[in-house]
């Protein structure tokens, strides 16, 4: 389904629509100043990367700050890169682990 962002004349903002169909971009609204007239921008494409990409591109040395480890999957993806750069096996329970960990999970079997 294609998501179209558009600029509103009157306060510069970047609003994103979802468009089903020709006449919805008519009803399109600016979310900040709710007006009418706006003009379709190009957007940037964004595409998802599978686990196995994000595993294989991933750098454990480079610098990360506080936010970094904020958000659950990359400690979880930094701990599977890890374990893969060492060379250590630690079985096929560790992704399940690593999940549990990053969900909270972990804490309820102990």
């Amino acid at each position: 389904m294609p998501i179209y962002e558009y600029q509103c004349k009157s306060c510069g903002r970047i609003t994103s629509a979802l468009i089903l169909r020709s006449k919805d971009e008519k009803e399109v609204r600016c979310s900040q100043c709710q007006g009418d007239h706006l003009v379709r921008v190009l957007s940037r494409v964004f595409f998802r990367k599978t686990e196995a990409q994000r595993l294989d591109e991933f750098d454990t040395n480079a610098p990360r700050d506080d936010s970094f480890f904020n958000d659950d999957r990359n400690v979880g993806l930094w701990a599977k890169k890890r374990v893969k750069e060492l060379g250590v096996d630690l079985g096929p329970g560790l992704d399940e682990t690593i999940e549990k960990a990053r969900t909270g999970k972990i804490l309820n079997d102990y």
